[in-house]
Order: C-alpha cells, then sequence, then structure tokens
C-alpha cells in the first residue's frame, strides 16, 4: 500500500470528521469531492471525474463505490478496504448502487450530509442520486465539513508543505538561472520540472504558468508555448499563487 502519510495520521483525520458528524446530527457522510476522500484515506485517483462516492458511517465504515478502473487504484493508494463497483454501460445509475450500500448499512430513515459543492457531482448526477434517494433518507448539504477540518494542519502535514516550498524555490532559482533572450519557454519548464522530480517532489496539482511577451500577465494556463524576447517581461508562477517575474 502506498500511503503519503501513516495509518494513525489518516485515523485521526477520520476521528475529527466523525466528532463533527455528531454535532451536526449526521448519520452518514456522502462524500464526492476527491480532496476529501484523499485527506481520509489515501485514496489517490484521476478517476475523479467519473462518478464516484465514498460513504462514511458514524462509526467510521466507509464504502467505496466507484468504476471497475479504480479498484485496483483504491487498493494501492487507500486504507479503504471495501469498495463497490458500478458498471459504467449505456443505461447506468450509480445511484441506485448507493442506495443499495446505504439500505445495506440499515441508513433508510436516517439524516445524511452530502458533498454537494464538488465538481465532479455534475447536475445529471446529482439528479441521479436524488431521486435514487428520494423517500429513503434525508439529505443535508454538508459541503464544507471536511474541507473546513482540513484548514487545520497536522505536524505531518506541516512538514509537507514546507518541503514543497523548498523545492519550489529550487525551482524558481533554476528558472533564473535558464532565463534569457532567445530561451524557449519550453525550457524553463524542463528545467523546472527536473529539479523538483530529482529532489523526491511530484506534478503540482495544477499545470504550471509562464508566459512571456503577450502572455507574461496571464494567470491561467494556456497550450502552446513562445520563445523569450529581447525586452521581455516573463511571469512564472509554479504554484498558482504569487507570480515571480525578471525583465530581461
Amino acid at each position: 500500500m502506498w500511503l503519503h502519510f501513516s495509518e494513525e495520521e489518516l485515523a485521526g483525520r477520520r476521528q475529527k470528521v466523525i466528532a463533527a458528524m455528531e454535532a451536526q446530527g449526521y448519520d452518514g457522510l456522502l462524500m464526492f469531492r476527491q480532496e476529501s476522500m484523499y485527506y481520509l484515506t489515501g485514496y489517490d485517483t484521476m478517476g475523479y471525474s467519473q462518478f464516484q462516492c465514498l460513504y462514511m458511517g458514524p462509526d467510521g465504515d466507509l464504502v467505496l463505490l466507484t468504476r471497475s478502473p479504480d479498484l485496483r487504484q483504491s487498493r494501492s493508494t487507500s486504507i479503504i478496504e471495501d469498495v463497490r463497483i458500478w458498471m459504467d454501460r449505456g443505461d447506468a445509475n450509480p445511484g441506485l448502487d448507493l442506495r443499495d450500500i446505504l439500505k445495506e448499512k440499515g441508513r433508510q430513515g436516517k439524516r445524511l450530509g452530502v458533498e454537494l459543492e464538488a465538481w465532479t457531482l455534475t447536475g445529471r448526477r446529482w439528479e441521479m442520486v436524488k431521486a435514487a434517494l428520494d423517500g429513503f433518507c434525508d439529505l443535508e448539504d454538508a459541503s464544507h465539513l471536511v474541507s473546513e477540518l482540513r484548514l487545520v494542519k497536522s505536524d505531518a502535514e506541516v512538514a509537507y508543505v514546507r518541503k514543497a516550498a523548498e523545492l519550489a524555490d529550487d525551482a524558481l532559482e533554476e528558472a533564473h538561472r535558464l532565463i534569457a533572450p532567445g530561451v524557449p519557454e519550453l525550457e524553463l519548464f524542463a528545467g523546472m520540472h527536473g529539479v523538483i522530480f530529482r529532489g523526491g517532489g511530484d506534478y503540482p496539482a495544477g499545470r504550471w504558468i509562464i508566459g512571456s511577451g503577450e502572455r507574461a500577465l496571464m494567470v491561467r494556463h494556456i497550450t502552446g508555448h513562445g520563445t523569450i524576447g529581447e525586452n521581455d517581461v516573463t511571469v512564472s508562477d509554479r504554484s498558482n499563487a504569487a507570480p515571480t517575474g525578471r525583465s530581461q
């Protein structure tokens, strides 16, 4: 199993969520945010563009409903033991699969929190869930229950953030070393990524932004790359936070 945080760290996070659920009177939590799943279990996947839901009971019981491609992924990256698969076919309705899980867990007539503010829970998918659970249980928006707890970082998380900051500084130094008129922007990308990977880092959550000339002040990544001009202001932003510029 590949966990970035210890099982004890993850268990402590789940205990905090259980306490928050009890305080708000929830008999279970339906999570649709990949961030919440990763935070509580270590589950790491790019498959969050598809329908998946992590149920957590008031006793910490976990059931992941996902597609078959993520079965091995969940086994390898998380502490989740109970993984259910919904079949992705033309008439698929994973909302019904979710209802079967909740019925098995005795959640009929109970009050459940739902992460509605999740971009993977599209309008169509939410309609499936809502229709499947209509009259079965009471649903209430609990979008911020886990995310608010995530604001307070543990010592283990702080250590990760500090390491990430060190790698970001190293990448910036490499960009300053490489930058010059006539240098392709891709050279900056290659150099900065190389520093990150050699330092033990990984891909960032968002694409890096490097632009020169007319694109120097863009704050969103776009495809295509140019070459640094003779008198360009070049902006590089490795963390989607504060931009850093240098004029040539």
